[in-house]
């Protein structure tokens, strides 16, 4: 079975949607057939690397609402995360462009670290504080998975791949993540429960393996709230 997901590391609900997949693959009884592929996916593609306004001024800003509302908004999702184990800090939160940050999640790829990038990506982000559309703070966060990224980031290596993802996001009609697609026929949209990953895994998985009767089924069409939009 493939899991092709669409995320931004800017995300936090990608960030959750995460933790609830991983929870579901964990009881999953056939989860080392499943092969999970990550897509690059720009949810402000125009940000600018460096900004003097915090996290909470530019979220008030995007969405129209106001500065406490923006703090009551984080703090939901901050609430979201801490049930799942991720402690966000948004009072630390550094916003910035994720494009290079992409490029590095596409270079692990080709080292078979794809998944623990993201991660890494993930809690720089929104747990650490730090820049990840700072080149020197990448680097150090590639040596991290024991990559070196020192190169490629000083040069265009990767764009191409971003941007073929992007291509594609705007194809599927996706246009908020994280975006979740099983087998290329099924989608998930926003950090849904894990019973509805439960759910659409053994949905996938038995239709894959007619001769494979299971007793549970579900259904695998949910989009819901738990989504980052452009």
């Amino acid at each position: 079975m493939t899991i092709d997901i669409w995320s931004d590391v800017a995300c936090p609900f990608c960030y959750i949607g995460k933790r609830h997949l991983e929870a579901a693959l964990a009881q999953f009884p056939h989860a080392k057939d499943v092969e999970v592929t990550w897509h690059s996916f720009e949810l402000n593609p125009d940000a600018q690397k460096d900004y003097k306004e915090d996290h909470y001024t530019l979220l008030a800003t995007k969405y129209g609402m106001t500065r406490e509302q923006a703090q009551a908004n984080s703090e939901r999702v901050a609430a979201a995360g801490k049930a799942v184990g991720i402690d966000f800090k948004f009072d630390d939160m550094v916003s910035t462009n994720t494009f290079n940050a992409h490029r590095l999640i596409q270079l692990a790829a080709q080292h078979g670290k794809q998944d623990e990038m993201e991660e890494l990506l993930f809690k720089a982000m929104f747990t650490e504080g730090k820049h990840v559309g700072d080149a020197a703070t990448l680097e150090g966060i590639a040596k991290e998975a024991g990559i070196d990224a020192v190169e490629m980031l000083k040069g265009t290596e990767f764009t191409g791949e971003v941007r073929q993802d992007e291509a594609q996001a705007q194809e599927l009609g996706i246009r908020g993540v994280p975006f979740f697609v099983f087998d290329r026929k099924y989608a998930i949209s926003g950090a849904q429960p894990v019973g509805v990953f439960n759910d659409t895994l053994q949905k996938v998985w038995d239709e894959s393996h007619p001769q494979i009767i299971h007793p549970t089924g579900g259904d695998a069409n949910a989009c819901a709230d738990g989504v980052c939009n452009v």
